[in-house]
């Protein structure tokens, strides 16, 4: 499985792993470039994204072993992990079933039990009606108000560096509705309390695509966790405080 990627810095290894319809340039250059400061950081494609191999159907273990396996083309034995969303289900499925892979955890704006009642945002739902009529500009609106805070979209200078980017790389519609049915199915709330490695769960308060809710609730799975909420903050938290991410993720990961 060829996935396509970007890799620079320098330090311990930090392995990036987006989440639905995202790709490795929604992580944003102050995001990164405060990363690459202290770790050596690979930004992947998920299968279908990108120049990344087509995409047929897949579960989110799937995608998990696709991320083991590129680790290993790599040459790294192990890294660092942060997963959103759809990938920090993916996170927590490698994290489970490579669990010598991970040295570290960072789970954000996520849940262990997939887009099931309970789990759905508003504005997921508005994503998925947008992706399911297939109107560009309407996935590009909802995807915007969905992921963002209303203070963050209260400026209007936000918008189309976000679409820009966003937009930057070719997620095709299909690959997004493999995307979301497996999410969908996936579940682990049985088995994250088996996760041994040092695990950081990020949440923004004002999350409209998986409300916070879940980023509490999974931290109360998963012993020994920590828990950072981010106030009034939406879906995309490092989007909004690209700093504050990076920082709590350097100090978890290397103390």
């Amino acid at each position: 499985m060829h996935l396509s990627y970007d890799r620079f810095g320098s330090g311990e290894p930090l392995l990036l792993i987006q989440g639905m319809s995202g790709h490795r340039r929604m992580w944003g250059p102050e995001f990164l470039g405060e990363l690459a400061e202290d770790f050596d950081v690979v930004a992947y494609d998920h299968r279908g994204v990108g120049e990344s191999d087509r995409a047929e159907s897949f579960t989110i273990a799937d995608l998990a072993d696709d991320a083991a396996e590129l680790m290993t083309r790599l040459g790294l034995d192990s890294a660092h992990i942060v997963g959103i969303s759809m990938g920090g289900m993916v996170a927590q499925e490698l994290a489970l079933n490579h669990p010598e892979r991970v040295r570290t955890l960072t789970l954000g704006c996520t849940s262990a039990g997939g887009f099931t009642a309970g789990h759905l945002g508003a504005g997921l739902i508005r994503v998925i009606e947008a992706v399911q009529a297939g109107d560009r500009d309407e996935i590009r609106l909802a995807g915007y108000e969905a992921n963002l805070s209303p203070a963050f979209r209260a400026d209007p200078a936000n918008l189309e560096p976000y679409a820009e980017t966003a937009l930057s790389v070719k997620v095709p519609g299909p690959v997004i509705q493999l995307q979301i049915m497996a999410a969908g199915a996936f579940d682990v709330t049985d088995r994250v309390a088996a996760l041994t490695m040092p695990v950081l769960v990020v949440h923004g308060t004002a999350d409209d695509m998986i409300p916070v809710s879940n980023g509490i609730a999974l931290g109360e799975r998963i012993p020994g966790s920590k828990v950072e909420l981010f106030d009034g903050v939406g879906h995309l938290f490092w989007w909004e405080e690209p700093g504050k991410s990076a920082n709590l993720i350097r100090a978890h990961a290397l103390g």
